[in-house]
């Protein structure tokens, strides 16, 4: 299974970015994908989630101004960040909560993307 992520880059503050991340592989379920963020200097936090039955779920810095949405045809997760500021700067972390079909048995896995980077200039 991969996850693949795209859509980050060099935005002034007030501007906004979209990040999507695609799963693909042999995947029977989706349980859950979200977003993390890690800053220099400290540890990977919540940005965002949503469940297989469109629940999600926020940090409180990101409430009101981030997204999140998914697309279950294309296993694809989409974080629409609108008002950034530059405490928002980061890499941001894609994350899956997967159901794997191997050797006809199926397992639960986490898995992560490699990241793509957020920089918000003020």
């Amino acid at each position: 299974v991969q996850l693949v992520e795209s859509g980050g880059g060099l935005v002034q503050a007030e501007g906004s970015l979209r990040l999507s991340c695609a799963a693909s592989g042999s995947i029977y379920v989706i349980n859950t994908m979200g977003w993390y963020r890690q800053a220099p200097g400290k540890q990977r936090e919540l940005v965002a989630t949503i469940t297989s039955g469109g629940s999600t779920n926020y940090a409180v810095s990101v409430k009101g101004r981030f997204t999140i949405s998914g697309d279950a045809a294309r296993n694809t997760v989409y974080l629409q960040m609108n008002t950034l500021k530059p405490e928002d700067t980061a890499v941001y972390y894609c994350h899956a909560n997967l159901l794997v079909t191997i050797a006809g048995l199926k397992h639960e896995y986490n898995y992560w993307g490699q990241g793509t980077q957020v920089t918000v200039s003020s």
